[in-house]
């Protein structure tokens, strides 16, 4: 384990300017945190992000990223909490350590509700800053460089395969070979051990037996350069036990029969001389055809550049050699961290526009299976490139259509192809692309994506775009169904149903608009009577009460009167059954019966006061209602059909005042109760002629 003046020493190596103090801070915190908790090995726990930031000087990364990477656990295992975080060390960190804790518990891959959501926290705050991710790689490598003491096999399978699915792929995606090949190789070691064994054998055996054949192919082509004058590097080795695994699996191969197990790198000064050495080595030797890429004029999505060829030595002999200058070697070995671009705030954003698909594709995915397979697909598979007829350079996995293709260049194309040329011939959408064609999309205005797309496309992108339309094609078809069923539902309703009386109930139901709701109701997620109390609140109430309620007479009795007492409603409130009433006795007169929230009971009336309450089957009074018309033909007309659907009778109408594009009328009403009056206000307040009503 580093020791503190070790970690800070490599820091200031590349970075004099750095803050000594802050990081002896952090390196003290991080020990203090976890104190005496212990790993699997027996190894105090802080040792783990101890050797995490030392990986991370390794990469020359910035201070921040060293006091996150000692940082990343305390939050997750400790009592500590991101706000001490950012008290202590600044914000920067705080919001990097943040992003880190989220991303520290993606569980098993068949927990897929749990693992999806974590995804997508993961590519949410790599997106944000590309750091985070750099730090997470880190954390994982050194687990799995500690994951054989782990006692239980299914929780170390566990972790391998996550590793393989997801970190490996990351890290090759963001150029970080060195440690995508290490976690591939101690995966593989839990995940197959037994061809894990046996391939790391018979490389060991190989090198045991090849007296130096290594050294020597790497002497004859360094000495072949060095006659055209060439000045390089030539180092080689045995290629990656998991590709050479990966490969025999693949093609279905023995071991014997994988011929190109050696690997050679040939590091020159300019890129003028990585092709002036491809052309030297091709005169010396035959190259294998279809085995030439140039990684130089076309990059890999992750920025990787080298030339890549196969050779045939002695003995038939296959061989690969990559060709690339020292700056790229570099980059290609460890990526975006080789970069160190945060020093000069400077994001390497250009090599990171995969990160903008898989976003698109955590916003478009349905469901966890879906975001899960969609970002699988997104984050590594072998690729190829392709040619807008203007010139454009598309990177896409192998074995894209022109369908692929069109998502790539951009969604709203993809969604409209209904043809393509290929290398300017017509060719079936489901054709797939190879190495340098010329893709040209023809597109239909009226044209959207088909479901049986789905049955040839390979691009998460355009997987989840297709499901995204063709389910909100299902939703407009469903919602179309609903749109019908509430027209028949707004027949049942007292009053005419408009445009106001629809944007309250969509408010009522807590929808978002006016076509969730139709989508709810054909899709059966809201009841009938739901809508209809929504539309007009109380009418669903008359449901209840019996055909002839409207036809009933008046009948009004009031408790807490002496008997033979005469009483009248008073006209300035006009109470009706189910308001809260008291009644005023003056000497020598009747009662005269008020509802409690009156105005006049306010101006001190010298009367004795009762308290009273209507009688258990009291119906029928006069209610007065102000109505705020919109002043057009038709409005009084349907202002009076609501009354009459909701069976209540005009004792008087009178305009009030006139204010273009207003009238205000004062209408008494014959109702049976308060519940009967306030259906009325609403109905009247759904309306669309209607702009207010309110009880007087």
């Amino acid at each position: 384990m580093l020791r503190q003046y070790e970690l800070v020493e490599r820091v200031k190596e590349y970075d004099p300017s750095a803050d000594e103090a802050l990081l002896n801070r952090a390196y003290v915190y991080t020990v203090q945190k976890h104190g005496t908790q212990k790993r699997a090995s027996g190894d105090p726990y802080f040792s783990h992000p101890v050797e995490v930031a030392g990986l991370m000087t390794d990469l020359q990364l910035d201070q921040e990223t060293i006091i996150t990477a000692l940082l990343h656990d305390t939050v997750e295992d400790t009592l500590a909490t991101i706000e001490d975080v950012e008290t202590n060390f600044g914000e920067e960190v705080a919001r990097l350590v943040d992003g880190v804790t989220k991303l520290s518990k993606i569980e098993a891959m068949p927990e897929n509700e749990r693992a999806a959501e974590n995804l997508r926290k993961f590519l949410l705050a790599m997106s944000e800053d590309i750091r985070v991710l750099l730090v997470k790689l880190g954390d994982r490598l050194h687990n799995m460089r500690t994951l054989h003491f782990i006692k239980s096999p299914e929780k170390r399978q566990r972790i391998a395969r996550e590793t393989m699915d997801i970190y490996a792929p990351l890290a090759e995606r963001v150029g970080m070979y060195e440690y995508m090949r290490e976690m591939q190789l101690l995966a593989m070691e839990q995940l197959e051990p037994e061809a894990y064994k046996t391939i790391t054998g018979r490389l060991e055996q190989i090198r045991r037996q090849d007296g130096g054949q290594v050294d020597a192919i790497a002497l004859a082509i360094k000495q072949a350069l060095a006659e055209a004058r060439l000045k390089v590097e030539v180092t080689g080795r045995e290629k990656h036990p998991y590709s050479i695994w990966k490969k025999m699996a693949e093609r279905h191969l023995p071991f014997e029969q994988v011929t190109d197990i050696m690997a050679f790198r040939v590091i020159t000064e300019s890129e003028a001389d990585c092709y002036a050495a491809l052309g030297v080595l091709h005169r010396v030797w035959q190259f294998i055809p279809g085995r030439f890429k140039d990684y130089l004029s076309t990059p890999k999505t992750n920025g990787y550049r080298s030339l890549h060829t196969s050779l045939i030595y002695e003995n038939s002999m296959r061989v690969e050699v990559q060709i690339r200058t020292r700056e790229m070697h570099q980059t290609n070995e460890f990526g975006l961290a080789a970069h160190w671009a945060y020093k000069q705030g400077d994001r390497p954003d250009g090599q990171v526009g995969w990160l903008r698909d898989l976003i698109e594709i955590v916003d478009a995915s349905h469901d966890a299976e879906e975001l899960l397979e969609h970002t699988r697909l997104a984050i590594y598979q072998d690729r190829i490139f392709a040619f807008t007829p203007k010139g454009a350079l598309h990177q896409l996995p192998k074995g894209s259509t022109p369908v692929d293709f069109a998502f790539a260049v951009h969604t709203d194309l993809g969604a409209q192809t209904v043809g393509a040329k290929i290398n300017g011939r017509h060719m079936p959408l489901r054709t797939p692309l190879g190495n340098g064609d010329v893709v040209e999309i023809i597109k239909g205005k009226t044209a959207e994506p088909q479901l049986s797309w789905l049955g040839f496309v390979v691009t998460g992108k355009a997987r989840a775009a297709i499901r995204r339309a063709v389910r909100l094609k299902e939703r407009a078809e469903v919602a179309e169904i609903g749109k019908k069923l509430f027209d028949e539902i707004a027949l049942r309703v007292p009053a005419k149903i408009g445009k106001k009386a629809i944007r309250d109930a969509v408010k009522r139901l807590e929808l978002e608009d006016e076509e969730e709701l139709m989508y709810a109701i054909g899709a059966a997620k809201i009841e009938d009577r739901e809508v209809m109390e929504a539309l007009v609140p109380g009418c669903t109430a008359e449901m209840e009460q019996p055909e002839e309620w409207g036809r009933q007479e008046s009948a009004i009795s009031i408790r807490g009167l002496t008997a033979g007492v005469g009483f009248q409603l008073a006209e300035c409130c006009h109470p009706v059954p189910g308001d809260r009433i008291v009644g005023l006795r003056k000497p020598g007169e009747g009662v005269e019966v008020h509802a409690i929230d009156c105005l006049e009971l306010a101006s001190g009336i010298d009367a004795d006061w009762l308290d009273l309450s209507w009688g258990q089957r009291s119906t029928g009074a006069i209610g007065r209602l102000r109505a705020t018309l919109y002043d057009r033909p038709g409005a009084l007309a349907e202002m009076a059909g609501v009354f009459g659907q909701n069976m209540a009778n005009i004792r008087s109408l009178e305009q009030a005042e006139t204010e273009h594009p207003f009238a205000v009328y004062e209408v008494d009403l014959e109702v049976q109760d308060l519940a009967h009056l306030t259906r009325i206000l609403s109905a009247l307040r759904a309306s669309d002629a209607v702009a207010q009503a309110e009880r007087i």
